[in-house]
């Protein structure tokens, strides 16, 4: 069986894809996986890791002001399409499976014009641009969360899988995650991040927080500020004459992810779909604050999905300051009966089996 996988521009589309072509290699060791993507990319570098074969295509994303830019997009987009086409014929594949971002555009439109099946995988409560497009085409439609059917032109072809994440996320004991990382039982325990890259409008919250001691001394805090922003995060906190506190951690990356989300009383992050996918599989209460600039504004209809089914509170970015950040969390911290029916909710929102759920979906329509 030969497959080819597709998806880039970000983390949020190329770790869905890995984790499906993990769960398929596993299912079907003799599968030929080649992941498409472009030539220098992180989805390059990760697919390589991983162990896959790759071939790149030309492709740009398409600039959401028309300017001499889109003309260079566009005249790319073309010269995927060519590039597409020379893979499928070299390949052959049996199916064709896109992850979303403009880097599985071509494959998965060429696929779909040569009859050949196509399943996309949609991460978000929103649809990126890409994937409703590609929808016309596809043959079928994976999708996150439910309320994304909507938007897709043919409904009756969309399943909920849900987001697929990495392995080492679930199966993980909080008492013995807390021991690990070395955090008191007894206090609350708090992760806050603004995903793998940091979130600045979280970490001036952050600061407000520490700074003016909204917290109080009883709540045990890991913030991760993101590589790009530690260094000034840490010089704005000396600046405060800020004293070092046992209970506050302050990372720029956190290599010890699963462990600290599986400890984690309560999580204070972005509304990224991969993020969210981990928080729900453990079932973490969260306060979400997602990001304003992102495509589509997807993070906040993520958000708002996780807080309409009580799972989380939300704070939008124009909104966002310590004091408004410290009340949310103190309020949800205080009331026992508040995180555990939150952490309930997040739990009932978490797929953790959504990899094999998507294989399956894919030997199925193969007749595997």
């Amino acid at each position: 069986m030969k497959l080819i996988i597709s998806g880039g521009g970000t983390g949020g589309h190329i770790y869905p894809a890995l984790a499906i072509a993990e769960e398929l290699s596993r299912k079907i060791p003799e599968a030929e996986i080649l992941y498409v993507g472009t030539a220098g990319s992180m989805e390059e570098e990760l697919s390589e890791k991983a162990g896959l074969r790759f071939k790149p295509i030309r492709v740009k994303g398409m600039p959401r002001k028309l300017d001499k830019r889109s003309l260079i997009a566009a005249w790319n987009l073309l010269l995927g399409v060519l590039d597409s086409k020379k893979v499928i014929n070299e390949e052959r594949p049996d199916m064709v499976i896109g992850t979303g971002g403009y880097v599985s555009g071509p494959i998965s439109f060429v696929a779909g014009l040569s009859k050949i099946p196509l399943l996309i995988h949609e991460q978000n409560a929103f649809p990126g641009i890409t994937n409703k497009l590609l929808s016309r085409l596809a043959d079928k439609v994976l999708l996150t969360y439910p309320e994304s059917a909507k938007y897709f032109r043919y409904p009756e072809r969309t399943v909920v899988t849900g987001n697929p994440i990495r392995k080492d996320i679930t199966g993980v004991d909080k008492i013995e995650a807390k021991k690990t990382l070395g955090i008191e039982a007894s206090k609350p325990f708090v992760l806050s991040f603004g995903g793998s890259g940091g979130q600045r409008s979280l970490n001036d919250a952050i600061l407000d927080i520490l700074t003016s001691g909204l917290l109080g001394g009883d709540i045990q805090l890991l913030h991760v500020t993101g590589n790009r922003h530690h260094e000034g995060f840490i010089d704005k906190l000396k600046d405060t004459g800020f004293n070092d506190n046992k209970n506050v951690r302050i990372e720029p990356y956190f290599h010890q992810m699963p462990l600290a989300l599986n400890a984690a009383d309560i999580v204070i992050t972005s509304g990224g779909a991969i993020t969210l996918a981990e928080v729900s599989a453990v079932g973490a209460p969260s306060i979400l604050i997602p990001k304003a600039y992102t495509a589509e504004n997807h993070q906040e209809y993520n958000a708002r999905a996780f807080e309409s089914a009580g799972a989380s509170t939300m704070i939008l970015e124009k909104d966002l300051n310590g004091k408004i950040l410290a009340e949310k969390l103190l309020m949800i911290l205080r009331d026992r009966e508040i995180l555990e029916r939150m952490a309930n909710c997040s739990r009932s929102l978490g797929k953790p089996d959504a990899s094999e759920k998507i294989v399956q979906e894919i030997l199925e329509f193969l007749n595997i």
